[in-house]
């Protein structure tokens, strides 16, 4: 083998041993798994079955589970694409040491733990919270948010935000702010340069920040674990209460598979569409 083609395949190779320990190993362990036989009485079985996916795909319980995980995740991608978008846009615009004050603002609830921040909302939307305490003062309260859905969208568009905004901030700093500038010389108002310039150079960006964000909260556990409490599941927490309290690993597995293959066709489809739409309004 010629040194040409040998450096790479060294320099790629630990992190391919690494991406296939982490991630692909599991994977198929997880996969093999769900298509193993499950007694309640004498546990895993050494035999192989669908059961277990016709059982999920059958019950309007599970399957109601996984309407609401990708709804959820599809509305928290919604809000923060239309939070996220415009906020990106600001800081593009903004100059030193704004924008490094802005940008360290955005990205600084990254640094503290999931965990940590769905406490300090599961007390700001409690029944005696700031929340429903300023709601009270104005004579609105008080409201029942703790433990509902939109608990689990607002504590995820917050911890979310940051992975819309950083992509399509990203493709903002590539695109000449001349072009913009063009567009109003020859006449077009200030949105229509946006709609029709800016947004189609930045849709890659967008995209990017879509994918990342539905893939988190598709996949988050923590946020509905806290703020959902026991009866409101999402699949992450099903999974969970699966493998820890009904000890049934073969059918948490077969969840947890049929749940990552829902993202991804989503996500490719998603992916696909954009990407048509972009070559269309870019030729």
């Amino acid at each position: 083998m010629s040194r040409s083609v040998a450096t790479p395949l060294m320099l790629a190779s630990p992190g391919a041993v690494l991406f296939a320990g982490l991630v692909i190993v599991p994977l198929v362990l997880t996969l093999i798994l769900s298509f193993l036989a499950y007694d309640h009485a004498t546990g895993i079985k050494d035999s192989w079955t669908l059961a277990h996916y016709v059982h999920v795909l059958s019950d309007s319980y599970y399957l109601g589970i996984f309407w609401r995980t990708l709804r959820l995740a599809a509305l928290t991608t919604l809000i923060c694409a239309l939070i996220g978008a415009p906020e990106a846009y600001i800081l593009s615009r903004m100059r030193s040491p704004w924008r490094s004050v802005f940008l360290l603002v955005i990205i600084g609830p990254l640094l503290v733990s999931v965990v940590v921040r769905a406490f300090g909302w599961s007390m700001l939307l409690g029944s005696t919270g700031l929340v429903n305490a300023a709601l009270h003062a104005i004579g609105l309260g008080p409201v029942r948010l703790l433990y509902t859905e939109t608990a689990i969208v607002i504590a995820l568009v917050h911890v979310m935000l940051p992975f819309m905004v950083i992509p399509v901030w990203t493709a903002l700093q590539k695109l000449d702010p001349m072009i913009e500038a063009a567009a109003w010389t020859l006449g077009a108002s200030r949105f229509s340069a946006l709609r029709r310039v800016v947004m189609p150079q930045v849709s890659m960006g967008l995209l990017s920040g879509s994918l990342i964000v539905f893939g988190l909260s598709a996949s988050a556990f923590a946020i509905p674990g806290l703020l959902g409490g026991r009866r409101l599941k999402m699949a992450a927490t099903l999974v969970y209460d699966e493998y820890m309290h009904e000890l049934n690993w073969p059918l948490g597995a077969a969840i947890a598979i049929l749940v990552l293959v829902a993202n991804l066709v989503i996500m490719l489809a998603y992916n696909r569409a954009v990407e048509a739409r972009a070559r269309r309004m870019l030729g």
